[in-house]
């Protein structure tokens, strides 16, 4: 299974902090191919205001190393959390995903920035619990992941390891470690 897509943001560097008015999925240069042709689209439109005001916008790769499903579904997701122009978000993406549905309640405000940090923090946690289980060929427990990489949760003073359980759970559905039980224990590995 090949897994070289990735997801990306342009950013506007006009703003401070930057802000992301496009998400997109691709292989190789395509998150720099919007910045070599700009085409006539709002996107392109964004683009070619960026540069009239003397600035080049920002491409940031927000996880790499995904299959093109996996791609997709963040990009999907990612989309609809901030929302395009049509639907009183940022993002000037044409297509509107219409296979996610999520509440947005308008009461909640999310910090710009706060998606992303969330994004590579996952990624960053889903790194250091595959790095684990493959460095430990006999398999490892959701026990072992929180407590050597000091992720044990305080749930009125019971040991839960929910943040770990959730992130073995996407590593499962991603195909990227595979469990078995062990007595009454599960174990992970890497696939």
């Amino acid at each position: 299974m090949q897994r070289n897509y990735y997801v990306y943001f342009l950013k506007d560097p006009r703003k401070k902090p930057a802000e992301v008015f496009y998400i997109g999925k691709g292989t190789g240069s395509r998150a720099t191919e919007h910045l070599k042709i700009v085409d006539e689209t709002r996107k392109g439109r964004y683009i070619q205001d960026i540069f009239a005001a003397g600035h080049i916008p920002i491409v940031v790769k927000v996880i790499d190393e995904l299959t093109e499903e996996q791609a997709l579904q963040i990009e999907l997701e990612l989309i609809s959390s901030f929302g395009t122009i049509d639907n009183g978000g940022s993002l000037y993406n044409s297509v509107i995903p219409k296979t996610i549905r999520r509440k947005i309640d308008d009461k909640i405000t999310v910090p710009n920035g706060a998606l992303e940090k969330a994004q590579l923090g996952l990624k960053l946690l889903k790194d250091s619990i595959t790095s684990l289980a493959e460095e430990n060929p006999g398999g490892v427990t959701n026990s072992d992941c929180s407590h050597y990489l000091g992720l044990q949760s305080d749930n009125e003073g019971k040991q839960q390891d929910y943040l770990t359980y959730s992130v073995l759970g996407l590593l499962l559905k991603e195909g990227v470690i595979d469990s078995m039980r062990l007595s009454n224990r599960r174990i992970y590995k890497k696939l």
